[in-house]
């Protein structure tokens, strides 16, 4: 068994290899069941509607059997250790996909079992399978990643923060974070893509949206408040000021064949006008798709231990 809780865990070519794999599961007639026999469970303590039911249904279409827990079905509400749910999940299932909104290190302490592979479903610094779906969306609208240029708006948070682990992880993938001062991606996560990449990671942070130099090949943005968690200064929405995307800003950056991305939900009218959302530059709801072939790949990687 091996687990998925940071794309840190990855080495380039696995990353590439799994991206590889949901770009086939999204083909037309593409069916496997390389899981029959096999058995999931996906434990979220936070709300979802991609992420959980994208799961369900790539465990299912592969073969395996699912169950789910809510936030309160498991002891752990009662006081059992993550490491003791862990060491009992692991004699009934083969994979727990999880969403703790908590610390990775939450995530690790579920995966001390050896006999269960753990894939993490957000955690509060990083969204490792959501980056998985976004480069399978690119991959297969461009056929290879290496040498395009993904700008990345809004608010430094874990889907932005697994981006940058992706593109240190990714030869030749050029990344510009543009965040507002104060909502950036943290030093460690750009230090860490650095590391991944050997030090060539193409991976550039700023703050100013008059500074970004197009064009681009895709335009990706995040709702401002991740999971709805209020921000701590009443007045945050002053820090966003020209970060939404709307037909102007994909003006300024955009060639013809741009893309624009959203991990979704989406804040119409906030991050995103709905005429951009909408359009035909978007491949959001094709990202959204890629969620689920991305959880058959990331699914089939860790219970298989097979690279496909």
């Amino acid at each position: 068994m091996r687990s998925l809780i940071s794309l840190t865990d990855l080495a380039s070519g696995e990353l590439d290899r799994i991206v590889a794999r949901a770009v086939r599961f999204g083909r037309e007639g593409a069916r496997e069941t390389t899981l029959a026999g096999r058995s999931v469970g996906i434990y979220f303590s936070k709300p979802s509607t991609r992420t959980r039911t994208s799961f369900w249904a790539g465990a299912t279409r592969l073969g395996a059997d699912t169950i789910t827990f809510g936030p309160g079905d498991l002891q752990l509400v009662t006081g059992e250790t993550l490491e003791d749910t862990a060491q009992v999940l692991g004699q009934y299932l083969d994979a727990l996909v999880a969403r703790t909104n908590g610390p990775v290190e939450d995530m690790r302490r579920l995966g001390s079992s050896s006999r269960l592979a753990v894939v993490n479903a957000l955690s509060s610094g990083e969204h490792p399978t959501q980056a998985i779906a976004d480069l399978t969306t690119l991959a297969e609208e461009f056929g290879t990643l290496a040498g395009r240029h993904l700008l990345c708006v809004g608010e430094g948070n874990s889907s932005g923060a697994a981006l940058t682990l992706a593109a240190g992880l990714v030869p030749g993938l050029r990344l510009t974070l543009l965040c507002p001062a104060g909502y950036e991606i943290p030093q460690e996560v750009l230090t860490t893509a650095d590391r991944l990449s050997g030090g060539h990671a193409q991976i550039e942070q700023i703050t100013d949206p008059r500074t970004v130099k197009g064009p681009v090949d895709a335009v990706y943005t995040s709702r401002w408040q991740t999971m709805g968690v209020p921000k701590a200064d009443p007045d945050w929405l002053d820090a966003f000021e020209g970060f939404r995307i709307d037909s102007g800003f994909l003006g300024r950056v955009a060639a013809a064949h741009t893309v624009f991305l959203h991990d979704l939900p989406a804040v119409r009218g906030q991050e995103v006008t709905s005429e951009v959302l909408d359009g035909a530059r978007s491949r959001a709801w094709r990202q959204a798709y890629h969620k689920m072939t991305a959880a058959m790949a990331v699914l089939e990687w860790c219970i298989t231990s097979e690279d496909a």
